[in-house]
């Protein structure tokens, strides 16, 4: 259900405030979402009852990304898809130099509000009076001082002595993703036309790095415990390849690129290293083979060999009991022959998917767990047996 003003008017109510708190722990599986409803509309009108129902499902939603406030906050689903893990947020802001921010289709306000939060005089605009409504909401029930304002930002014009942040839409109607930078809503375009002293664009971290040609600038890309999630825009900050970070256990961690450095080729050793995603796409796993001292399996897969372990929080490793070329029954052989009944496949070119390899290995349950890792060496397939991972 698309909400309303009128349904964020009765949400804000103290009513619906209070119906919100007593049903916070109820049951929102979906056996049980028609008893529950049924209890809702004793009180509530049809509209009202599914305004509830979807806020329980919301802020049950929006704990990962609001672990403290979800509680108290309004959502929609779009918005909370495109609001930036907390650990994102925050880093941003601790970033900004300027003493005030422009905020542009900033959504639930969730970056906004994050600005606020770290002492920056922050507004937030958006084209959307609903999704204002709520950043509104947010704001009070966090007691920040951050300003919105409905307006059309393909209008605006800012020249701005402050910092711009601009995270435009990158889902379409449907909700699939959108990888044309010009297919973003507003298209990325649009900053061409602006001026900051600092300004800061959100991306989708699938962006094809082609379509910034001509922008200048840095992208960094940036992942949250190993997982990316988000590319940003630097356009401030003077034209250079793309960085990695990692944010994790409260520290930001940074790869920058470096010229010349080429990794060797050579057979798996004791350790089996995957670098983090944001390595992988800031284009380092060479220069990350480097400073580790590890080789490659080959120029085109992302796996790292090492005989020595390095501490490094850049990605996870594996302990390396074994490697064969890949032949199916040969593998299976293998792992019959040392009672191995359980196996977690993982692959990097590699044809077949995980379960196809499973049900064609026909194990025995029980036995021992291993990890396949399905990759080339040397354009060749080959199967790694490890143990479970460890992390850098």
């Amino acid at each position: 259900m698309a909400l309303t003003l009128a349904d964020i008017e009765f949400l804000r109510s103290d009513r619906a405030s209070a119906i919100l708190a007593a049903r916070a722990d109820a049951d929102l599986s979906d056996a049980n979402t028609l008893p529950l409803i049924s209890s809702l509309r004793k009180s509530l009108t049809p509209r009202e009852a599914s305004a509830i129902l979807q806020t329980l499902r919301l802020r049950a939603k929006a704990v990962v990304k609001f672990p403290q406030q979800a509680g108290a906050m309004l959502f929609t689903d779009e918005g909370l898809q495109q609001a930036s893990h907390p650990c994102a947020r925050h880093y941003r802001a601790r970033l900004i130099e300027s003493e005030a921010v422009l905020d542009l289709c900033c959504g639930l306000g969730a970056d906004t509000l994050a600005f606020a939060g770290a002492g920056i005089n922050a507004l937030g605009v958006d084209i959307d009076p609903v999704r204002i409504a709520i950043a509104q909401h947010n704001a009070d029930v966090m007691g920040l001082s951050a300003r919105f304002e409905v307006a059309d930002v393909s209008e605006a014009s800012p020249d701005a002595d402050g910092c711009v942040f601009y995270d435009p839409g990158r889902r379409d109607a449907r909700g699939r993703r959108i990888r044309d930078v010009e297919g973003y809503q507003p298209p990325l375009s649009l900053i061409k036309r602006w001026r900051a002293r600092e300004m800061i664009i959100k991306l989708s971290p699938a962006v094809d790095l082609r379509q910034l040609h001509g922008y200048g600038g840095r992208v960094e890309f940036i992942s949250v415990d190993g997982r990316l999630t988000e590319a940003l825009l630097w356009l401030h900050r003077p034209t250079a390849r793309p960085f990695a970070t990692k944010l994790a256990d409260g520290a930001a961690f940074h790869l920058y690129p470096r010229d010349g450095l080429l990794a060797d080729i050579s057979p798996p050793k004791r350790w089996l290293f995957e670098p983090d995603a944001a390595v992988l796409r800031a284009g380092l796993v060479q220069q990350l083979a480097h400073d580790l001292n590890a080789t490659m399996l080959d120029d085109n897969i992302a796996y790292l060999s090492l005989n020595d372990r390095v501490e490094t929080p850049w990605g996870r490793y594996w302990e390396v009991l074994d490697w064969l070329p890949f032949q199916l029954k040969r593998l299976r052989r293998y792992l019959v022959e040392r009672d191995v009944g359980r196996v977690t496949v993982k692959k990097r070119g590699f044809p077949l998917a995980p379960e196809e390899l499973i049900g064609r290995l026909r194990l025995k349950p029980g036995g021992a767990s291993r990890v396949l890792v399905m990759t080339r060496y040397r354009n060749k397939p080959i199967a790694i047996i490890c143990s479970e991972p460890s992390f850098g």
